[in-house]
Order: C-alpha cells, then structure tokens, then sequence
C-alpha cells in the first residue's frame, strides 16, 4: 500500500517512498532477504567503469543522501566521484551524482584512518602520503542500499547505508591501533570554488557544520550534522595551515578535522543527517529518520524499500540470469534521481533563493531534463504516478519562483546545461496520459512561457522558424529539439481546446524542413540564411549536441512521417537508417560512444532511431536493431554501459525496450514496439491492476516478432497505447527465428503521431559569396520545395504576397537588408527570411603559421578579419580554436597604412578547456620578413573556474610609422593546469577577430 506523502500536514517522521516508517518498524528473521529478493539481482558496480559515471554507494530511492566511495576528483570519467578501475579510495561523501556528464557534489567526506593523523589526501601512486587508502575489489561489495569496503592500509572494513535524508556508517577499527575519523570539508568531486565552510564541536558525540560552494550549481550549502557512536578523546581542526586543537568553532575556505577515539576502540558508527535548507533541517532530518545507532536496522529498512520499489516491474523467476541482472539493475538505477530536497517537514531552498515549505507534495532536484524526457520520465509515468505529480509540482514551484521552468537543474539552481525546453514534453507526456494532481492551467501557462523566453536562439527561432549557427551554437540540435518541444505544447492544447495555439504549435514543429537539404538527404546547419560548407554527416561539429550530422537527422520523433516523405518515402527512409546503421568510420571525441556505424547509442539524440523503422512498415527491422543494442551494448560487468548513465536515461531506454516497446515521441498516448527480453513480465499498476506482457517461443535466436494478441485478440499494429497498458489485460507476443516483414507493414498498423497535417514551405536560401563585401556582392535566392514562388524586398518591408516575385539574381553596392517570403499551393507559407547585407570598407589577408583545429575553424582563413565576432558561448561558430599549438597568425593591411591601434578577441572558458594565452605579442612590418615588437602583454592562468568572458588584449600603435604586416602572437598554456578536471591533458585558444582602428 502507498503512503500518501505530505498530503495534510507535513511532519517530523521517517518517510520512505515504499510507505515504510523505520521507526514504527521491526523486521524480524523471517523477513530477512531470500535468494528471490528482487534486490539479489542488482548489481551496483555496473555503469562504474568505462563511460558509465555511476557511483557503487548506499542510497535509498530518489533520496537526498547518496552515501558513497570517492576514488578521484577533477576527472570526467569519475564524475560520480568513483571509477571501478581505481585501486584507492579517498573517503565517503554524502552526495553524488549518477551517471552525468558533469560532476559535482561529493560534500561532507568522511575516512575512518588509523596511527598518526595525516590531513591531506594524498595520491593515488602513493596514498600513504595522507589519509587515502588502498583497496580491492574482491574486499568490496554493494547491493541497493548498502556498501562495504576493507580499507587495506588501515585494515578497517567500512560499511556504509542510508535513509533519505541521513548517511549511516559503520567501521571496524583493529584493536591495537589508534583509531580516527578524518571530515574533509575542502573536499569535492570537482575542485568546487569554495565560499564558506563552518565547523562546530558540540560535544565529544556531535559535530555540526555546513559546507557552501560555487560549482557546476551555483550558491550550493550543505548542512550537516553528525553524531558518534563512540565519544571522541582528542580532536583537531586544520584551518588554512593552521591545526586547532580543541578549538569549537571555525569558519573559513579551508577546513579539515580528526577525531580520536579511545584506545581499543574496535567500532564506530557514525551518522550524518544533511540538509539543504538549515542546520536546524539537518538536525531535524536526523532525529525523524535515524533516531538510533542501530546499523543493521537501517540496513534492513533500506533494503525494504528498495525491494518495495523494484516489485513496480515483475519479471518471472526463471528468466536468463544475465538479463534479469541488467533489468534490475537498471530499474535500479532509474530510481537513483531526481532527488527528494526537501526535509522531513517541508523546508526547502527555492530558486528564488528563499526557505519554503511544501505541504502537499515532496519537492526534487537533479533534473537531467535533455536526457531523461526521453525514456526516464515516460517510465516513471507508467508506473509511479504519484512521484510523476510531485516532479511536476516540483517544476511548477520553480517556475513560480524562479521565473522559468526547470532545463538541467542541480541544488535549487539552474544551471542551464544542455539545449531545449524539456520540462515541457515531461509535463504534457503526463497530462496526455492522465496523471493527476497538479494545476492543468498553471503547467500550460508554464510550459507556452518557455518557448516564449529570450534563450539560446529561442527568438530566432520564433521569427525564422529556424536558428542559424550565427546566431547560436549547436543550431541544429537546438532547432530540432525546440520543435519537439513545440510539438508537445500543441498536443496539450488540442487537449484543452485551444485550437489556434494548436495550429500555431503544430506549424512550428515543423522547422527541421528549414534545415532539410534534399540534394544530400540531411538535416545540416545554415549559416546567414545558407547551408555551411563543407559539410562530413559523420563530424560532430559545434552545430550539434554530442553528436553528428547522422545522429540529428533522424530527430523528427512527432513527425516521423514528414520525415520519411521529405526522404524519398518507405523505401529510401529505410535506406537511410540502414545506411546509418551501417557506416562505419571512427566519431572523435569522447562525447559519442556506443556505437553501430554511426548510431551512438552512448547519447540520447540516438535512443529512438531503431524504433523508426516501424514507421515505415519495417518493424522486423526495428526488432533486429533493438536486440542488437540490448545485446550488444548492455552487460553486468563495470563497463557494461556504453555511455553517461544520464541520471536514469540509458537504464530506461533498456527497461522499456526489454518490456518490449518504447516511448518515441513523449507527450503521445503510443509506444512503438521493438522486442521482448523476457518470457513474461508483470506490471503491477497503481489503481490494483496488472498489465502482464509475455514472450512465447522467446530464445537468444527467436527474436523477431511473428505475430502479437491483447487480452486474447489478434493485435496487428506495431505500436501500443497507453490506455491498453493501464487498463490492465494482457499482450503477448508470439516469437520466431525468421522476420515477419508483414507484420505492421500495412499503414494502418503503423505508429503516426499526427493526422492530416498541413506541411510548411522552406524558408528561401540566399547564395552569396558572402554577407560582408567590398564593392558589390551578387544574390541568388531560391528554395528546396519545388514549384514555390519566392515574394522579396529590399526596403526593409516585411514581404507579402504582393511583393515581388523573385526571377533573378539581385546585385547589391551598397549596404541592404533582403527578406523573402516562400508559398506554394497547399502548404503553409514560409517564415520570412531577412539578412542584412554589409558593405564594409577594407579587405585585409592572414597567414597562419599555426593551424587551427578543424573541429572550430569558423570562416575558415578570413575568420580574423571578416568583421564576425562570436559571443561568450565556445560553440559559437566565429570562435576558431588551436588546439595545443600558440596562435601565431600575420595579417597583411596590403598596402602602408597608420594605425591608431589593434585588438585581438580571445575567450577564457576554462570550463571547456579554452584559456588566455599566456601573453600575447605584437610585432609589425613593413614587408613581412623583418619585424619589430612592439608590445607583450601577460595574462595569469586562473586558479579556478571562472565565468566565460572575451578578453581584448590591445596596443596602441598611435606613435608608429606606417606598416603592411602585423603578426600576433599568443602563447599557449600547454595542458590543462592541476585543479582542472583535465589536468595533464592539452588545452585551447579560441580567438574570434582582429580589430582594427586605423587613421583614415
């Protein structure tokens, strides 16, 4: 039975998600775990080694604390703070994150040391430099709930378990030696920017503290409070350089303590209740959740509720040992986040940054909304309303107070990372699948407020239908991923019969036909109105998201069929995907992993693909692909996911992929079906009822579907609704060794999120040599949609139908502004296309004498002198990065000529690997051989992160002859520097122009 959570009056108790109350509880022997626990068969170490970035620790579902080992800091594969090939561990934070690109957390750590007191960590060649220990992995285990470890240099065996809110650790000391605990507020997965740390002695049982920082979230405070089991004997704080002995208090940016206990003393528990709000909440978390010193007891109730929450999905008892320990493991794993963040009554920390309290719903953070709108949220959709209904209230509060919905939101902070608007499908995928329990009204007032902010090319993309990469970095995955946002507002206002919001949603999901270049068959990026050259589907560029040209042409997931029509149709639409599938050729970069030609299964923008074919009548295909990914890139060994966990996102993809279906287009009622992992599986749905899909004839080699029956009736679509799923009933697939490519070939059995749509006409291309000229520059402007014609002005008017037609290139002196207008009969006219075409008045040659890298060549050789200047963002297409090489270039003025002064643009974004050089040098010429310097200006690498900015180093040449050449100079760093995540590794310069001011 579900508690019901915060609904009357919010109050100091125990709460887990199952409904359990530790405190109201006692377990006895005959509920200890039996080898058919649904817990036996997860296995918390895969997705810790290779790309997977999850953490082994104890934790409960969704819950605050996330109790876990550190092996590392600063190090993208160690983002979770641990990474399975380590062999040492540093101590046990209280907070992590699972599966991110990004790390951060790792707050209050903890490491039990014996003998001499040592307050720094030391390294991994030689931990015995400080407090951090060796292990092995055969002294290791984990389970949902629970964690242990033997820490070899100390023989201490650590055990480690959790409550929502409260971090539970148990350490067996050996006899004849001191024993200490080690509390390390410096400490951070990342080098956070620290801005307060406060420790206090209370009494030889309790400390208290909090621990404030800057990283990837902003104004991040953890507060803590921890009591002993064992009083302590002697202590010391290590404030900056100085140890304090039995000081009680401090405050300041560099904190470290120890704890001695008795002599034989042989075990301590300890416990660490935390808060986000107070130390008050922190206390009060403790005392509700975790009242006593009994580990075993937590332990249990731990492992209670994790079985409680994993029964939401039954797989039978003798289904293949392998797959149903992936399975479970990654229902697991999506229950690790969001991350309930408000305390046991209420309080929580708003994004207005002010203390409120919820009284009818539990308020979350770690919204990793670009991964988990995919597959994570429709999941838990399915089969946790109730968790769904606070997620939404949850973004419902944030917009309220902090003016927007949620995009990747971390510790009551927006962070911004990642593209799109994907609270909104979240929300109307629940809203269209009936969930209950927040205001309809106030999530459509939200979710239109979204799409109508001033954001990463979001106004561009109103007025164009489309972004250009000038306006905007990864303008291609942005523009797609804002129509599928669009597409989602549109269902939820046809829902609650607002039919001229609905029309105007539904046409502006249609933009990827304004980046659809038909002569190639690929969505591809523009740049001042036409496409970029040249264009390699099989680079990723600055133009997408952690991905390629392949990956983004197939993310249309609302309107696959315009898709397949704009391709060709059935046939060539399957020719491509086969294509894709089949391409092989080495992807650079780190971010694209997973991989079956060029599907990366490794990235989210993929995870959909495979279930395309169905709608072109193909589903034997769609089955054939999903079994290889299944099989090929899922395993129980460390590494076995093939990329970023993404707070839930990878695992979800295989939960509803091993049900036998999945949710391509959230915000519809439909999932596609692939293939069945298991003989029989049941869902044990909210409202008492039981959807059961079974596998008859299933075998490693019997995976194509031959035919399908509901609820006893023969069921000839390739696709499912939700309605039948939460009905209750029963689907059964009937499996074979050969395809049935007759199977939901016909096109009524097909998926098809639309009805009779009425398509959009492209906007018109502009070819030209170039948007700056001289003298005069020539325009052709046509389109991609045959048979249209094309309505302009040069006046600046907007065009009508009225303007004239278009008939032959225009040839522009001085400086116009040209729009365009596109009609066809039957389609809905094209956005207007407009671009200012600039005279400028000098045209200048560069010499490069180092080269830039190819992934960020902006203009290519005239990028420093085009008069285009990039913004703060890297991805920014006039940013040109070096990579590991100084930017040395020479630019010739062609000709003697007096100049008051020059500046160079550059960008520091450290976060990104991008740095000032370490100096810049200036030196000119008459005829570019002998040279004079005449000004080196120094820059200091950074400490720590700082916010992006464009620097302009400058000097002024006012009181110099006349000259032809200049050459620039800027020194490189070289790698990475110690307290950076990629410290050894090389690093950029990113400079975007070279700006003149000349004496006329």
């Amino acid at each position: 039975m579900r508690q019901k959570v915060f609904r009357n009056k919010l109050v100091g108790v125990l709460f887990f998600t199952a409904g359990f109350v530790v405190t109201a509880i006692s377990i006895s022997h005959a509920q200890e775990r039996r080898p058919d626990y649904f817990i036996d068969w997860v296995d918390p170490f895969i997705g810790t080694g290779g790309h997977g970035h999850t953490y082994p620790g104890a934790t409960m579902p969704y819950g605050m604390v996330q109790l876990s080992p550190d092996t590392r800091q600063n190090n993208w594969d160690a983002s979770s703070g641990y990474h399975y090939t380590d062999n040492t561990i540093i101590g046990f934070s209280h907070t992590h994150l699972s599966g991110t690109g990004v790390g951060d957390y790792g707050d209050i750590l903890l490491m039990p040391t014996t003998g001499v007191v040592q307050l720094e960590q030391g390294s991994e060649e030689q931990p015995e430099t400080g407090y951090r220990s060796r292990f092995e992995h055969d002294q290791e285990s984990a389970s949902p709930g629970y964690y242990q470890v033997k820490l070899l240099d100390y023989d201490i065996n650590a055990e480690l378990t959790a409550t929502h809110r409260v971090g539970v650790h148990r350490y067996q000391y050996p006899v004849d030696k001191q024993a200490n605990m080690i509390l390390d507020l410096r400490h951070g997965v990342v080098s956070d920017e620290i801005i307060d740390l406060q420790l206090e002695v209370i009494s030889p049982y309790r400390v208290k503290g909090y621990r404030k920082t800057n990283g990837w979230a902003q104004d991040q405070t953890v507060y803590f409070v921890m009591e002993f089991s064992q009083p302590v004997k002697q202590y010391g704080i290590k404030q900056g350089r100085a140890l304090l002995e039995n000081t009680k208090k401090v405050n300041g940016k560099s904190i470290a303590a120890y704890f001695s206990f008795p002599k034989k003393t042989e075990e301590v528990k300890v416990k660490v209740g935390i808060s986000h709000t107070s130390l008050a909440g922190a206390e009060q978390n403790l005392m509700a959740e975790m009242p006593h010193f009994d580990f075993d007891r937590a332990k249990r109730a731990a492992e209670l509720t994790w079985e409680n929450e994993l029964k939401r999905i039954q797989l039978g008892k003798e289904e293949n040992p392998a797959n149903k320990k992936t399975f479970y493991t990654a229902l697991y794993h999506s229950m690790l986040a969001p991350n309930v963040f408000n305390d046991v009554d209420g309080s929580y920390k708003g994004h207005d940054k002010k203390i409120h309290k919820t009284r009818d719903f539990n308020y979350y953070t770690v919204f990793s909304l670009w991964d988990t709108f995919r597959a994570e949220h429709p999941l838990l959709t399915l089969i946790d309303q109730q968790r769904t209904s606070d997620f939404i209230n949850t973004m419902l509060t944030m917009y309220q107070q902090g003016g927007h919905l949620p995009i990747w939101e971390l510790a009551g902070h927006e962070t911004g990372t990642m593209i799109g608007q994907h609270s909104i499908p979240v929300i109307v995928d629940a809203y269209i699948k009936g969930i209950k329990g927040f205001d309809n009204q106030l999530a459509y007032q939200a979710i239109k407020a979204a799409m109508d902010r001033d954001y990463r090319g979001l106004a561009q993309y109103r007025k164009l239908g489309h972004i250009m990469a000038e306006e905007e970095g990864e303008s291609v995955s942005i523009t797609l991923e804002y129509a599928f946002d669009d597409w989602a507002i549109a269902q939820m206002a046809k829902a609650m019969g607002y039919l001229d919001d609905w029309q105007l949603y539904r046409k502006r999901a249609q933009a990827f036909v304004n980046l659809y270049d038909p002569t190639i068959g690929f969505i591809r990026p523009k740049q001042y109105t036409n496409w970029i050259e040249p264009f390699d589907p099989k680079r990723p560029t600055v133009h997408y998201t952690e991905a390629n040209g392949w990956q983004y042409n197939f993310f249309v997931p609302h309107y696959v069929q315009l898709l397949i029509g704009k391709l060709g149709g059935d046939e060539r639409f399957i020719a491509k995907l086969d294509e894709m599938f089949n391409t092989v050729s080495e992807i650079p970069g780190k971010d694209i992993t997973g991989l079956i030609g060029q599907y990366a299964h490794g990235n989210e923008p993929s995870h959909h693909i495979a279930y395309l074919y169905s709608f072109a009548g193909a589903a034997w295909k769609t089955q054939e692909k999903v079994n290889q990914i299944m099989t090929k890139l899922y395993s129980t060994k460390p590494d076995g996911l093939s990329g970023n966990e993404d707070c839930g996102q990878m695992s979800a993809w295989y939960i509803f992929s091993a049900l036998g279906f999945y949710p391509v287009a959230p915000g519809s009622d439909i999932y596609v079906l692939g293939t069945p992992r298991f003989n029989q599986v049941s869902l044990p749905l909210e409202d008492g009822k039981t959807f059961t899909i079974k596998a008859k004839g299933l075998t490693a080699d019997n995976f194509y579907i031959d035919r399908v029956e509901l609820n006893g009736n023969d069921y000839p679509y390739s696709y499912i609704r939700h309605e039948d799923i939460v009905a209750g009933g029963e689907l059964v697939f009937y499996m074979a060794a050969e395809s049935n490519p007759e199977f939901g070939a016909s096109i009524s059995h097909r998926p098809k999120h639309y009805q009779q749509l009425e398509p959009l006409t492209p906007v018109p291309l502009f070819n030209s040599p170039s948007k700056n000229f001289y003298d005069s520059v020539n325009v052709a402007v046509n389109s991609t949609e045959p048979g249209v014609k094309i309505h302009y002005t040069t006046n600046g008017e907007q065009p009508t139908q009225q303007s004239p037609v278009y008939s032959q290139p225009l040839t522009f002196t001085d400086t116009t502004v040209l729009k365009a207008l596109a009609v066809k009969e039957g389609f809905l006219p094209s956005y207007i296309q407009s671009l200012e075409y600039i005279k400028i008045p000098y045209q200048f040659g560069v010499t490069y004498h180092t080269e830039y890298t190819p992934s960020y060549p902006a203009n290519g050789a005239i990028s420093l002198v085009d008069f285009q200047t990039g913004s703060t963002n890297f991805r920014h297409p006039n940013w040109q990065g070096f990579y590991n090489v100084n930017f040395d270039v020479t630019i010739d003025l062609k000709t003697l000529r007096k100049v008051n002064s020059v500046a160079t643009r550059f960008l520091e974004d450290s976060r990104s690997w991008i740095f000032l050089p370490k100096n810049v040098t200036y030196a000119i010429s008459t005829d570019g051989e002998s040279f004079k310097q005449v000004k080196n200006i120094p820059y200091k690498t950074p400490g720590d992160f700082r916010p992006a900015e464009v620097f302009t180093p400058t000097v002024k040449l006012v009181d110099e002859e006349a000259f032809q050449y200049i050459r620039i100079t800027g020194e490189i760093i070289g790698n990475c520097p110690d307290w950076h995540p990629g410290a050894g590794k090389p690093s950029f310069i990113f400079a975007d122009e070279v700006v003149f001011d000349l004496v006329e």
